[in-house]
């Protein structure tokens, strides 16, 4: 259980003995869920730190109307919309459901305050996923109005994403990303045409299918996201 608990991303780079000192100051809630169960309810308080452990599930964050929707996959071990245990909004935004028979591990906010606190690599951890995150929604946003249409794509799939994420879809009416990205119809289409190599599976009046993070990552070779699945320990940080 300890090789998995420090497999999970904000545990990284510890050891086992520290491992047991959190085990054993902060309570750990192990849950199971079978395939097709809700794990977390659009716009539930986000009172735990929730990591999957095993299996894998759907998320999806839709806008207020539920015109347009963004759903991928996550895989054991990951965690579940980190940014959003701490700040102003602290509910959920997005529905996530199991996939398949998955295992979640729950840390209530108080508890992973502790840990936080009880060595400086989960402080480190923690900071560097959230401030990756806020920092790809920023150069997500300013891309919308520059490069290419298919650079403004991939930047907005990726910021609407996390690190992990696979089979990423857009659920939306083409009609309504033509209006969101400013071209016509005819525009979209080639650019999605011309995407097939670099992530696009699939697309059509109901919205896009990305098959590959990865590959829209390396189009945008000259944006790259820097240490966008990585964590530090405290001295490379320095």
């Amino acid at each position: 259980m300890f090789d998995t608990l420090m497999e999970l991303p904000l545990f990284r780079g510890v050891g086992h003995e520290t491992m047991r000192k959190i085990v054993g100051m902060a309570k750990f809630h192990f849950l199971k869920y079978p395939e097709g169960a809700e794990v977390i309810k659009a716009h539930s308080p986000c009172t735990h730190i929730t990591f999957i452990i095993s299996g894998s599930v759907r998320q999806t964050t839709s806008n207020r109307n539920g015109r347009i929707s963004v759903s991928q996959t996550l895989r054991a071990p990951d965690v579940i919309a980190p940014d959003f245990l701490f700040g102003r909004a602290t509910n959920y935004p997005c529905r996530v459901v199991a996939l398949e028979p998955t295992g979640v591990l729950q840390i209530s906010k108080a508890d992973y305050i502790k840990i936080l606190n009880s060595d400086p690599v989960f402080m480190f951890n923690y900071l560097n996923i959230i401030s990756m995150n806020a920092q790809k929604s920023v150069v997500g946003l300013m891309s919308m109005t520059s490069g290419s249409l298919e650079e403004r794509i991939a930047f907005w799939v990726i910021a609407l994403s996390q690190s992990s994420g696979e089979n990423i879809a857009i659920e939306c009416p083409l009609r309504n990303l033509c209006a969101i990205w400013g071209v016509q119809r005819s525009a979209l289409v080639e650019a999605l045409n011309r995407m097939r190599d670099h992530g696009v599976e699939a697309y059509g009046p109901g919205g896009v299918v990305f098959s590959s993070r990865k590959k829209l990552l390396d189009m945008l070779h000259e944006h790259p996201e820097m240490g966008d699945d990585q964590v530090h320990k405290p001295e490379e940080n320095a």
